[in-house]
This record gives C-alpha cells, sequence and structure tokens, in this order.
C-alpha cells in the first residue's frame, strides 16, 4: 500500500469514526453543534469589531454584543412570522371554502373535457379546514400546556438547550481562535502542509458560500417585503421576511413563500390581483437571485449546486436529525474539497496520462 492510499485510508477511517461518534450522540450535541455553526459564521464579526476599535474593545465584550445583537435579530424574525400564524390561518378557514368552490366552477368544466370530475362537497371542506386550521389562541395554549404536562422531559430538554446555546455561543465567540489553534495542534507536523491547505481550500469554498448567502437572505427579504407592500398587503412584512430567509433551502423555501403570498392575497385582494402580485414579485426576485445576487455575492465558482445542498440538508437529516442539518452544509464543503482534489490527483496520474505506462508494458 502507498503513502497515499494509508493517508486516505486513515483520513476514511477518521471520517467513519466521526460520523458514528455523531450519530451516537446527536441528542447531546445539537446544542454545542448549534453553537459552533453560528459561532463559525459570527466569528468574523467578533474579528471585524474588535479590528475596528483597534483592540480597545476586549474579545469577550464584542463576543457578547455580536451574540446580543444575532439573539434580537432572531426574535425579531420569530415574532415578524407569528402574524402569519395569527392572522392568516383563522382567515384561511373562514374564506377558503368559498375560493375553492369559485375555483371548481372555473375549472369543473375544464377539467371535464379530458374526463376529470370536479366536485367538492362544501361540508366536508368546512369540516377539515376546521379541524387541521383551527388557530384559536386559547386551544392552541391549552394544547401546548397538555403536551408540556405530558411530555415534561422533552420540554426540560428544550428549554435546556435554549439556554445552554447562548452560553456555548459565548464560549465558543470569545474563544475561537484558540479553539481552532487546539484542534490545529493534534494534526502531526508532518501532515500540517497539507492539512492547512486543505482547510483553507474548505474554509473558502463554506465561509464564502454561507457569507454569501446570508447577504442573499437579507437582500430579498428587503425585496419581498417591499414588493408586497407597494401591492397593499396586510402581511407583507412577515411574508416578505419569510420568503427572504427561506431562500436558504434552494426551490422548497421560494414555493413555501410564494404559496403563502399567494394565499394571503386571495384572503385580501381579488383573484386576478393576487396572481398579478406573486407572479410580478416572486418572478423578479427569481431573477434577481438567479441572475444577479448569487452568481456576485455566493459565486458559482464554489461549485455548491442548489440541488446538491438540498440533497446534503435531506440525506445529513435523515441520518443524523436534526444534528445533521446543521452540519450538511460544512460536511458537503469538505466532501467537495475531496472529490476537488481526487479529481486533480486521477487527472495528473499516470493511469490518465498514460505516460510511462506504454514502457513498462513493452519491457521484458
Amino acid at each position: 500500500m502507498t503513502r497515499y492510499q494509508q493517508q486516505f485510508a486513515a483520513w476514511g477511517a477518521i471520517v467513519a469514526m466521526s460520523g458514528l461518534l455523531l450519530w451516537m450522540l446527536s441528542p447531546v450535541l445539537m446544542p454545542f453543534v448549534v453553537a459552533a455553526v453560528l459561532a463559525y459564521v459570527l466569528s468574523p464579526v467578533v474579528k471585524s469589531l474588535v479590528r475596528l476599535t483597534q483592540g480597545s474593545l476586549p474579545g469577550a465584550v464584542a463576543a457578547g454584543l455580536v451574540e446580543l445583537l444575532f439573539l434580537l435579530t432572531a426574535l425579531a424574525v420569530v415574532l415578524l412570522v407569528v402574524p402569519i400564524l395569527a392572522k392568516e390561518l383563522p382567515l384561511m378557514r373562514e374564506q377558503l371554502p368559498g375560493l375553492l368552490l369559485k375555483a371548481q366552477a372555473v375549472l369543473a368544466p375544464w377539467l371535464k373535457e379530458f374526463g376529470v370530475e370536479l366536485n367538492l362537497d362544501p361540508g366536508s371542506l368546512k369540516v377539515f379546514l376546521i379541524k387541521y386550521f383551527n388557530t384559536s389562541v386559547d386551544e392552541s395554549l391549552d394544547a401546548w400546556l397538555a403536551s408540556l404536562r405530558i411530555g415534561g422531559s422533552v420540554a426540560l430538554a428544550v428549554i435546556g438547550n435554549l439556554v445552554l446555546i447562548p452560553v456555548a455561543l459565548f464560549y465558543l465567540l470569545a474563544d475561537w481562535d484558540r479553539f481552532v489553534s487546539h484542534v490545529v495542534a493534534l494534526v502531526p507536523m508532518r501532515l500540517r502542509p497539507g492539512f492547512d491547505a486543505f482547510m483553507v481550500e474548505v474554509d473558502d469554498v463554506l465561509g464564502q458560500y454561507m457569507r454569501g448567502q446570508l447577504t442573499v437572505m437579507a437582500i430579498l427579504a428587503v425585496f419581498y417585503s417591499m414588493g408586497l407592500y407597494l401591492f397593499g398587503l396586510d402581511l407583507a412584512l412577515p411574508i416578505g421576511v419569510f420568503s427572504g430567509l427561506a431562500v436558504v433551502i434552494p426551490y422548497l423555501g421560494f414555493g413555501v413563500g410564494l404559496i403563502l403570498a399567494l394565499v394571503a392575497g386571495l384572503l385580501q385582494f381579488a383573484a386576478w390581483k393576487a396572481v398579478l402580485m406573486v407572479g410580478l414579485v416572486f418572478g423578479l426576485g427569481q431573477l434577481l437571485e438567479g441572475f444577479v445576487l448569487t452568481p456576485r455575492l455566493v459565486g458559482e465558482r464554489i461549485g455548491l449546486h442548489p440541488l446538491a445542498v438540498i440533497f446534503a440538508l435531506l440525506a445529513f437529516g435523515q441520518v443524523f436529525g436534526f444534528v445533521g442539518v446543521l452540519v450538511a452544509l460544512p460536511a458537503s464543503a469538505i466532501l467537495l474539497v475531496c472529490l476537488r482534489r481526487a479529481r486533480a490527483h486521477y487527472l495528473s496520474s499516470r493511469l490518465f496520462t498514460g505516460e510511462g505506462l506504454s514502457d513498462e508494458a513493452n519491457r521484458p
């Protein structure tokens, strides 16, 4: 076995053992993985803040300020999305049966020409919507309290994680460079040059993707909110912010935001105006994202195709649960760099170029 094969086998064993350990300890590791992913994204902000103050601001204070700003932003986003559940779902329960019956009146004659019978029962529709869209505040609160009584341990785990994640995030942000240096110190000195080059490439791929994607999400959140607001939609701000943030999941997030905007528009406007609003705002949003924002801010050279992102999120989430969703992008970036290097090694090898193979074959 050659030295390259030995190194490849060693790294493969390390990856396999890490995956097994991650799967076994995923419930315990969840808050720490969340904090580590957030620390990776926010650590450049902490470093920039320290540089701007020319070192007069201690790293711990800068970490605390950045974390506080992040938590306030996350809380604001949650409070913006709540009106969708508090206002739109009760309206949907009241008005959706009538909208579906109108759609049946329009579509039934056309579908009948193709042999498809469309007959919606108003009574069944009402029962279904009352069952699945009853969002009374009192009933929701009672159900939530009942679930807490039944699954007290689960509730305590959730509350514990909500407390633990900010604490772990603060310590990771304050000592990020020290934690990274400790990990790097475990790598043998003879492997350090290759390891450093590998991690620089991984950081370039992952960092540019994540920070670029965050910028795209922020711009699209503003664009969708302004576009829906100009049409007069009451829920323009929460739906616009949600639609912008949801683009982190390619295609699926865009589709969910479009459906929310369409339903809200149908409940507030005439059908033609709702369709026009959604088609214009989300159509321009897709053009802006696909042809301007993503190529310029994320960069096509990164190589993380949207379908690859979706597959990674689903695959890692299926195997490792919520922790898998969090590590899907870092793991995909590492795998992408490994595949690039393996491809480059193959293209430069004698097996591909054929150099020297003919001489060896002609030897007696």
